[in-house]
């Protein structure tokens, strides 16, 4: 009982019809609503099965962000006098401040930003390994949302693991540059911002180790859907992520940006009401939905992409997947034609 219930949660129910040739949407917009409406649950299902590889991630945000928090409160207050009265307010009910007079002189001597450096530093190390990780699943949940944003099928556990065994090789390969650019740009941002105190000249690399993130970060978005829809090499790989990353760049800004939106709507919970409400905001999004819609918005717009710069070009490959195609409707037509004028002859 058991089993079946799980084969039907993850794998759906045989038989179910997609769209009928007339409903077929005419464009990419109706074509993505339409395709989001009818995958939405099976997208909350298969965001719960991607988001467990990111756990230890969420891990390392949330207590090195608790961190941070707490240790600039507490040398903030330190500094101005009201330790105790902060140490008072976030106490527990009966409880009573436990710092030694030594540990409250060394908060009143710390060093804030020395001691936020140490931090971020340290949380981007325990970053490396928890991004890397995600790379092969993330090939799986491109394959599986690629599928679905133009309305072909696919099951969500089998062609998941399907996608992540053939994909596992570039795709962890991409997430382990992913996984420390992070730590690179944070490095090279503060060595050549302090050079640049002295030397104005050093803004030209510090400036060039942001565009590099950036131009990443954009062209990854292309990467993971290219590897699960051609046979490349990695070279090749890298080469056409980046060329369509600036072939498209405001829309590739603009999908970036979007993806953005969750996380701007936590800090502006978190700075204007309360962090803890703002951290949980952000956290029970990516829980429930948040990476589906983000893959989801992903593959419908590469989908396109690619039949415009690639597929196009490709013989025998066929373009605007789940889109109608006009020529059908004339056929339709034509064959409408022959049989009423055959119906007329006979009659």
């Amino acid at each position: 009982m058991f089993g079946r219930m799980m084969n039907n949660y993850y794998y759906g129910k045989s038989g179910k019809g997609d769209f009928r040739k007339e409903d077929m949407p005419e464009t990419r917009w109706q074509l993505f609503w339409d395709t989001l409406r009818t995958r939405l649950s099976a997208l909350c299902r298969l965001n719960l099965l991607y988001m467990l590889v990111f756990i230890p991630l969420m891990i390392v945000l949330a207590t090195n962000t608790f961190n941070i928090l707490q240790g600039a409160n507490m040398i903030l207050a330190a500094k101005e006098g009201t330790l105790e009265e902060y140490l008072q307010a976030n106490a527990g009910e009966g409880e009573a401040p436990t710092l030694t007079e030594e540990q409250r002189k060394a908060l009143e001597e710390a060093d804030l930003a020395a001691i936020l450096n140490s931090t971020i530093f340290r949380m981007l190390i325990w970053m490396i390994p928890c991004i890397a990780i995600t790379g092969p699943f993330t090939a799986g949940f491109c394959y599986v949302t690629r599928n679905w944003a133009r309305d072909e099928h696919a099951f969500i556990w089998s062609d998941f693991k399907d996608a992540v065994k053939e994909n596992w090789k570039h795709s962890l390969l991409l997430s382990c540059i992913t996984s420390v650019l992070p730590l690179l740009a944070y490095v090279g941002w503060r060595f050549y911002g302090d050079m640049a105190r002295t030397n104005a000249l050093m803004v030209v690399p510090q400036v060039l180790v942001l565009m590099i993130v950036i131009l990443w970060s954009l062209a990854i978005t292309y990467m993971h859907p290219l590897q699960v829809s051609y046979e490349l090499k990695f070279r090749d790989l890298l080469r056409n992520g980046l060329l369509l990353a600036v072939a498209r760049l405001p829309m590739s800004v603009g999908i970036r940006l979007l993806h953005c939106v969750p996380a701007l709507i936590s800090f502006a919970v978190a700075f204007l009401w309360n962090p803890i409400y703002g951290i949980l905001f952000l956290g029970a999004w990516y829980i429930l939905i948040g990476f589906g819609i983000s893959r989801f918005v992903t593959a419908s717009y590469t989908n396109a992409v690619f039949d415009k710069f690639i597929n196009s070009r490709m013989e025998g490959v066929k373009i605007n997947k789940g889109l109608r195609d006009p020529e059908d409707d004339d056929d339709e037509d034509d064959e409408d034609l022959r049989n009423d004028g055959t119906e007329n002859g006979e009659a």
